[in-house]
């Protein structure tokens, strides 16, 4: 992530940059949020060059490559149809000692890479280079095993 951020020119980098302050946790995908409405933000990889589309697939990679070979080959053809709809955002600086968060998402994956600040018994106030938490979801793909239908008809179709 780093690396791909440090890759773009200052007017994508000023696109993704969503805050040049990293004084909290960031990470909004995590467990038990389902369903999350999390609207795209950052720089468009529309306006990637076509080497800055392979570092960012490659930064896809480095999560998906975690699933068995076959769901992984499944799920970069996914994300590379759906490339031009995806979005790289950025908080924080990047010097080698920064603490940073960074979120890729498309319609059909959500990665939040997030410097964290430390709990017990080693508790602190600002995000850590020790403390990281990482996330790839399925937008809205009932990944952590959410009854999404019945949420629905309970939301929307329920009379009182």
């Amino acid at each position: 992530g780093l690396a791909f951020m440090r890759s773009l020119n200052k007017q994508q980098q000023q696109k993704a940059l969503l805050s040049p302050l990293k004084n909290q946790n960031n990470a909004v995908a995590q467990a038990y949020r389902d369903n999350i409405d999390l609207e795209f933000a950052g720089v468009n990889a529309a306006e990637l060059s076509e080497a800055q589309k392979q570092s960012l697939l490659e930064v896809v990679k480095e999560y998906v490559g975690n699933m068995d070979d076959g769901h992984a080959e499944i799920k970069m053809h996914e994300v590379e149809a759906h490339l031009e709809n995806t979005w790289f955002a950025w908080v924080g600086e990047t010097a080698d000692d920064s603490v940073f968060y960074y979120r890729i998402q498309s319609p059909v994956l959500l990665i939040e890479f997030d410097h964290q600040r430390r709990v017990a018994p080693f508790h602190s106030e600002k995000p850590s280079r020790d403390h990281i938490h990482a996330v790839i979801r399925t937008p809205n793909g009932n990944d952590y095993g959410k009854d999404l239908l019945r949420q629905h008809i309970e939301e929307h179709h329920m009379t009182q």
